[in-house]
């Protein structure tokens, strides 16, 4: 009846007409009211717009562990490009057919959703359910600081939740909540790197206060070194680790320094004692010999000289013996004291070598045995927790005693300070890095399936042939053989690391700088 009224090949009068429409309802002036009225009033019919932009949030969101989830998530843009509901929704089952229990959980919360909606086509049924986890699973890392986020997020939620909620609405709900969660992760992350320019300014100036720059240098370029980003929840619990460390030896460290200040405030003090009671011997002797003279004076007989010289002779004696007497104990305070100074140079000797940590490589400063020992406990509870892989490799230079016994074992050090850093260079930062022994490394990479494993450090190799070694100008090529295993079911982490070491040692017997899985 409108599009009788009017003229509806003029776009002109359908949009006034629409915005009438709009203002006679007394709807709410949204996108979907306004596209409502405009269909009615072009005598089109009314169908929701196409998402492209929230579809597109939502495929980025969705994790690509491997090979095969990449490769459909890949048709899902395509899909969303082209504005195929029939492409996004082939997509979509392919991603949860491939995401084994995590889809199976997706699909089971979302049946109530598919029951209550039998209008909507399942696809559409389960990107909602996908989309009310995914604002759910957001709610968390947003915090209660943003009132208004928080607010919009649970208007979203009632919105995702409610069979008979307005598309339009929906739209313009999640396209504002997107915008502010765009907005507040980027302050999040201004927050962030700001607290790190701030933590490392405390560092640095804890470095310059401190009295004794020597004990603590070394602790302070380690957390220097640690808080570079891109930061890690790995690496904070590195740091953690290693200060607490640190703070252990130091305390220990300063209770036995106290201890030997104060043995050091007695001896002092008896030695001020030993030195008050000479010096009141020598007075009594002053006095003594003083007493004698006036006695000798008046003397008159041989008789009467004789006990005045046996009392002189007698005090001369006890003088002499206790003289000795203080000079042995004087002597032992000085043993004392110099046992005491010893202890002392020790102590702080101790404390500037609690700069490394004791879970740290002092030459490399990659973890050590004992820190790879708590890494990979920590990691493997972490994927069975989460059911998802885990990869380790085992890594040992080629050649290295050669280049020992030809170029010395200060060149051997920093060959093995080179590797280290170009490894480190082209590491995830969930990677872990671990000296194992010698020349034999442990890189520790989680969510990484067994052939995923094999080409990263194959990928390793390429980059340490990329990047030669300078030996006294001499270039050198630093290579590895590597063998990589996967964690099994109910295996230990010693058990991969021996099953890894096996195939890096198949490697090496084919012919060195090769990668062997198992």
């Amino acid at each position: 009846m409108l599009a009788a009224m009017i003229d509806t090949k003029n776009p002109r009068e359908v949009a006034r007409e629409a915005l009438r429409q709009l203002a006679l309802r007394k709807l709410p002036p949204t996108p979907a009211n306004y596209q409502l009225c405009y269909n009615e009033v072009a005598g089109l019919p009314n169908v929701v717009g196409f998402p492209e932009t929230q579809l597109r949030h939502i495929a980025a969101a969705l994790p690509a562990a491997t090979a095969e989830r990449q490769e459909h998530l890949q048709r899902l843009r395509e899909a969303i490009g082209r504005r195929s509901w029939q492409g996004v929704e082939e997509a979509l089952v392919a991603l949860g057919t491939n995401g084994g229990g995590h889809a199976a959980a997706v699909e089971t919360s979302a049946a109530p959703a598919q029951e209550s909606r039998p209008e909507i086509p399942e696809s559409h049924s389960t990107l909602l359910a996908r989309v009310t986890r995914l604002v759910e699973n957001l709610l968390p890392a947003l915090g209660n600081d943003d009132q208004w986020l928080t607010g919009q997020a649970l208007r979203l939620l009632e919105c995702l939740k409610n069979p008979a909620a307005d598309s339009g609405e929906l739209l313009q709900l999640l396209a504002s909540f997107n915008q502010r969660v765009s907005l507040a992760a980027e302050e999040q992350c201004e927050i962030k790197q700001s607290l790190l320019k701030l933590l490392q300014l405390i560092i640095e100036n804890i470095g310059e206060l401190s009295l004794d720059q020597e004990c603590v240098q070394g602790q302070i370029d380690s957390l220097a070194r640690a808080v570079l980003p891109p930061l890690t929840l790995r690496r904070l619990d590195d740091v953690e680790r290693r200060l607490q460390d640190v703070l252990a030896r130091q305390h220990q460290a300063r209770e036995r320094s106290l201890e030997a200040q104060e043995a050091m405030r007695q001896m002092l003090a008896s030695f001020i004692d030993h030195l008050a009671s000479i010096n009141q011997s020598n007075t009594d002797f002053q006095n003594d010999l003083e007493q004698s003279a006036r006695e000798i004076e008046q003397v008159r007989t041989i008789e009467d000289l004789t006990p005045l010289l046996r009392r002189v002779i007698d005090a001369t004696r006890g003088m002499a013996e206790h003289t000795a007497s203080v000079r042995e104990e004087l002597i032992d305070l000085q043993d004392r004291a110099h046992a005491t100074e010893s202890e002392l140079i020790r102590l702080h000797e101790e404390l500037r070598s609690a700069s490394a940590s004791a879970r740290h490589d002092p030459l490399t400063d990659v973890l050590n045995r004992r820190g790879l020992d708590e890494a990979l406990a920590r990691e493997i509870a972490s994927v069975r927790r989460k059911d998802s892989p885990l990869c380790l490799s085992v890594l040992d230079v080629d050649n290295f005693k050669q280049i020992n016994d030809r170029l010395g074992h200060s060149t051997g050090d920093a060959a093995l300070i080179h590797l280290v850093k170009t490894v480190r260079e082209h590491m995830r930062p969930i990677d872990t890095l671990a000296r194992y022994g010698g020349e034999e490394f442990v890189i520790l990479m989680p969510d990484t399936l067994l052939g995923e494993g094999i080409e990263t450090m194959k990928r390793l190799q390429r980059e340490l042939t990329r990047n030669f070694f300078l030996a006294d100008n001499e270039r050198l090529l630093i290579t590895f053989s590597a063998g990589v295993a996967q964690l099994s079911p109910d295996e230990s982490g010693d058990d991969t690391i021996r099953r890894a070491d096996q195939a890096m040692y198949l490697a090496k017997r084919s012919g060195k700088n090769r990668v062997m899985g198992v």
